[in-house]
C-alpha cells in the first residue's frame, strides 16, 4: 500500500463533497461492547500501528483548491491525542445508573460536529460498566471519509476471531437464495417492468426531493433544523434464527422481514400517540449498497485506484419505501409482504444511476452545495432512513478483548428518526436514532418488539413457503 508524504493531496469524491457541506454533516457512530473492562493502554499504538495505515483518509483533512475552489485530501500529522476521549463519571454507581451516563454522553458526541482541522473521525473510550457491558468503545467517523461498507471494513480489519486470532472472521453468504430464471419471455416482460419502475421511481424521486412531502406525524415533525437537534439513541436485538424462520416461511428475503417489523413497529408506535396517524403518508428511505458483492474483501484490495467495482468511498443508493397504511392491511404479515414486493420492484429499477447522474449534472451547474441541497431536501421530505449491515458470524475481538455487542448508527441527518441493523454472533441489533423530546423512545421500542412478536407468531400459522 502505498502512501501519499504529508502535505500531498488527492481529490474528494463528489459524494464526500455533499457529506461534507454547509446543507449536510452526516458521521457514522460504531458501537463495540467488551465483555470485560477496557484496557486503554494499548490505544494510541493501536491507533498509529494498526487503524491510520489502513487508508490515507485517516491522516487527512479535506481543504479547498486555492485555483477552483475544489475539494482536496490534504495529508497531515495526526495528534492521536486529539483524537481519543475518554470521558470521568462519578465512581461506584450501578450499571443502571451509569446507562444514563452513556445515554446523555452518546447523545452529547452524536450532536456535536468533527472538527474541520483535523482528520474527520475520533474514538471514546467508556470504562464504566453498563447493563449491556464491562465497558465500551464508540467510533465517530464522518461519512466523507466512506459509506457504511468502507468503514465497517476498515473497522473490521483491526479486530480477530476472540478464539483463533489468526483465523479471519466470516460473515454470513450475501447469494441470492431465490431461483434464477432465463426464459426468453420473461426477460423481455423483466426489461420493459425494469424501464417502466425506473422512469416512474426516477420521477417520483424528483418529486419527493423538491416539491412532496410526507405528512406530518408522531415520526416526523417536518420542521427546519432537526439534524441539529439531540438524539436518543436505543437498541434492541433479535434472534437470527427467529428471522430466518420467518423468512423461510413467508418465502422472502431477511430485508424484508427486517423491513416489515419496522413498518409494523412504527404504525403501532404512530396510533399509539394519534390514531389518524394509521393513515397518514410516509416514506422509509432504504439505503443500498450498490456494490456487485458477496462479501467483504479486504483493505488492500478495496483501495486500489483500479478495482473500480470494490473501490473505497461511498458507493449506494436510496430506494424510497412508502409504508403501508394500517387501515389497508388486517393481517400483520402483510407488512413483510408489503415490503417484499416494493423492494424486489425497486431493486430492478435503475433509478438509483439516474439520480447519480442527477448530482453530477447538478455539481456541475449549481456546485457541490447545490447537490448537498438536493440530497438534504431527500431527506427532509421523508419520514425516516433505514439501513441494515451483516457482522461477523463468531465473536470477535480487540486486542484481546472479547467484543460482546456491536452497533452502529448514522447521525446528522435531516430526520427525526434513523434505524439501523446489524448481524452480529446470530442476533441482530437494530438501533433507533430519534429525536429527544419528540419521540418517545421507550414507546417505539416497546412497539418494535410487539411487531416482531406478532409477526413471529403469525408466521407459525402458514406452512413454509413453496418453491417457485
Amino acid at each position: 500500500m502505498e502512501f501519499r508524504e504529508e502535505g500531498e493531496v488527492e481529490p474528494v469524491s463528489p459524494t464526500g463533497q455533499y457529506f461534507n457541506s454547509s446543507i449536510l454533516s452526516v458521521a457514522i457512530l460504531a458501537v463495540l461492547e467488551f465483555e470485560l473492562p477496557i484496557n486503554d493502554s494499548q490505544a494510541l499504538s493501536l491507533l498509529q500501528d494498526v487503524f491510520l495505515p489502513i487508508n490515507p483518509r485517516f491522516s487527512s483533512i479535506m481543504v479547498s483548491d486555492n485555483v477552483d475552489q475544489k475539494k482536496q485530501w490534504k495529508r497531515v500529522e495526526v495528534k492521536l491525542e486529539d483524537h481519543v476521549h475518554v470521558p470521568i463519571f462519578p465512581s461506584k454507581m450501578s450499571p443502571e445508573s451509569y446507562d444514563e451516563y452513556f445515554d446523555d454522553y452518546i447523545s452529547n458526541i452524536a450532536a456535536e460536529k468533527l472538527p474541520q482541522n483535523r482528520p474527520l473521525w475520533e474514538i471514546h473510550i467508556l470504562k464504566y460498566p453498563t447493563s449491556h457491558a464491562a465497558g465500551t468503545l464508540i467510533f465517530k467517523l464522518h461519512h466523507a471519509l466512506g459509506d457504511g461498507y468502507s468503514l465497517m471494513g476498515a473497522l473490521l480489519s483491526c479486530l480477530q476471531s476472540a478464539q483463533n486470532p489468526s483465523v479471519p472472521l466470516t460473515f454470513p453468504s450475501l447469494k441470492s437464495s431465490g431461483p434464477q430464471t432465463t426464459h426468453k419471455t420473461k426477460i423481455v416482460s423483466q426489461f420493459f417492468s425494469s424501464v417502466f419502475q425506473t422512469v416512474s421511481d426516477f420521477s417520483w424521486s424528483i418529486l419527493k426531493s423538491n416539491f412532496v412531502e410526507d405528512d406530518r406525524t408522531p415520526i416526523r415533525s417536518g420542521e427546519d433544523g432537526v439534524e441539529f437537534r439531540p438524539i436518543t439513541l436505543s437498541t434492541l436485538t433479535f434472534s437470527i434464527d427467529e428471522i430466518k424462520l420467518i423468512k423461510n416461511k413467508l418465502g422472502v428475503t431477511t430485508n424484508d422481514v427486517i423491513a416489515g417489523i419496522i413498518f409494523l413497529g412504527t404504525r403501532i408506535y404512530m396510533q399509539g400517540v394519534t390514531k389518524k396517524s394509521s393513515n397518514e403518508h410516509c416514506t422509509a428511505l432504504v439505503l443500498l449498497n450498490t456494490r456487485n458483492i458477496e462479501g467483504y474483501m479486504p483493505i488492500k484490495e478495496m483501495i486500489e485506484p483500479n478495482n473500480d467495482e470494490m473501490s473505497w468511498g461511498n458507493q449506494f443508493g436510496f430506494l424510497h419505501v412508502s409504508m403501508p397504511k394500517s387501515t389497508e392491511i388486517s393481517n400483520p404479515l402483510d407488512f413483510v409482504w408489503e415490503a417484499h414486493k416494493i423492494i424486489k420492484k425497486k431493486r430492478s429499477s435503475a433509478a438509483g444511476y439516474l439520480t447519480s447522474w442527477l448530482l453530477d449534472v447538478l455539481k456541475k451547474f449549481r456546485g457541490p452545495e447545490g447537490a448537498a441541497r438536493y440530497i438534504h431536501g431527500t431527506l427532509k421530505n421523508s419520514s425516516m432512513t433505514i439501513s441494515n449491515m451483516i457482522g461477523p458470524v463468531e465473536q470477535m475481538a480487540l486486542a484481546n478483548q472479547p467484543v460482546c455487542g456491536f452497533y452502529y448508527m448514522v447521525v446528522g441527518p435531516p430526520q427525526c428518526l434513523t434505524i439501523t441493523a446489524l448481524s452480529y454472533m446470530g442476533k441482530l441489533r437494530v438501533a433507533f436514532g430519534a429525536e429527544k423530546g419528540f419521540i418517545d423512545s421507550h414507546k417505539l421500542k416497546a412497539s418494535m418488539q410487539n411487531a416482531f412478536r406478532v409477526i413471529l407468531e403469525a408466521s407459525y400459522q402458514i406452512p413454509p413457503a413453496k418453491a417457485a
